[in-house]
This record gives C-alpha cells, structure tokens and sequence, in this order.
C-alpha cells in the first residue's frame, strides 16, 4: 500500500517536528482545528496581521494548546503551508489513479484543484506570502508539486502515452497553467465548471495549440 493510497483522516499528520507531533486522535483533531483556524486567520488578515490569539480564537483551544504544537507564529504559518500542499495533494490523488492515461490523469488533477481552490480560496495569499515569509517553504511547494507531475508524465512517456522527451520542463509549464487557471477560475471567479475547464485543458495538452 502506497501512502496515497491511504485514507488523509488516517494518514499521520507531517505538519509539526517529530518531537510535538500529536499521539492521540484528540491531538490530531486539535491540531486540525489550529492549522484551519490558522489558514482562516493567516487568509483574511495576512501574515503580520494575523495574530496567535486569533488563530486560538477561532480554533476555541486554549492559549497553552496552540505551544503544545508551535513555537511561534511563524513556525505555524510554515506548518500551514506544509499543511495546505499536502490537502492538494490528497484532495487530487484519488482522481488522478483513477484516470485512464497521462492526459486524463492531468485533466482529472486540474479538475479537482479547481473545485479545492474555490473552497479554499486563502489558499493563494497564504502561498504568495510564503514566498516573503518563508522562501524555502514556498520553494518547497512548487518544487515538490512540479516533481510529482513530472513522475506521472515521464511514467506516461514509459508507457507508450505520451511523445518520449516529455519531462521536468513539460511538469513545470503544466503547473504554471493550472496554477494560474486556479487564480482565474477559483479565485477570482466562478463561472466555468471545473470539468468543462479541464476538457479544455486536456485537449490542448493532447493535441498541442498549432494550426
């Protein structure tokens, strides 16, 4: 069994250092309840804004609980962005193994970004901020996302479906348009359904944009 293939609500939660990582379902369902107050606060106030109170606040934990976990506010903030990676990835793994070929399984991952996105909106600030905040999370983020799809296309170029020489700078061009796609059509706006968007997507990467 692969580790996307086990189920987020029982996967251990990579969000704080191994010494402070929750041992109990009640810790990690507090620890839950700090990185979304977190992503909430950290989203509608912005870093410097935000404060340590007001993620306890909106988690209703107490002060103390929120130092079981984090140091300070800035370690909080590069665990939520460690955190929110990791929620793309699961979110969009599943549609992904299911999809047919190289080509679908991009199509079924822009598909499901877009749905999480609209749903997590603050998603982008707390990104854009990373990368002022903390460069080596923001790095980590696009890095690490990139590297995924390009495993899926150069294991699709093995397997016969896709042109042989597609690789690392293909991963990154297709990462760049779903992350703009994402601003475009989850943040700002609504109005074009996420698989109508992925069709569109995925014919243009299937056929190439030329005449």
């Amino acid at each position: 069994m692969t580790r996307d293939s086990v189920p987020a609500a029982a996967r251990p939660i990579d969000a704080t250092s191994a010494d402070k990582a929750p041992r109990t379902e009640r810790g990690r369902r507090t620890l839950n309840a700090i990185l979304d107050a977190a992503a909430a606060e950290f989203g509608e106030k912005g870093f410097h804004e935000a404060s340590i109170s007001g993620i306890t606040r909106r988690a209703g934990v107490a002060l103390g609980s929120f130092y079981t976990y984090f140091d300070s506010k800035d370690e909080v903030f590069r665990a939520l962005v460690r955190h929110m990676s990791n929620q793309v990835r699961d979110h969009v793994a599943p549609g992904i193994r299911a999809a047919k070929d190289g080509i679908a399984a991009e199509r079924a991952g822009l598909a499901q970004f877009i749905a999480f996105v609209r749903e997590h909106k603050e998603i982008y600030r707390i990104i854009d901020e990373a990368e002022f905040v903390d460069p080596e999370s923001f790095r980590a983020h696009y890095a690490t996302t990139a590297e995924r799809i390009r495993q899926r296309l150069e294991a699709a170029v093995a397997r016969g479906e896709l042109r042989p020489g597609v690789g690392e700078v293909h991963a990154w061009a297709v990462m760049g348009m779903n992350v703009f796609l994402g601003l475009r059509y989850g943040v700002w706006a609504e109005d074009v359904a996420p698989d109508e968007l992925a069709d569109t997507v995925a014919e243009m990467l299937a056929r190439g944009i030329g005449a």
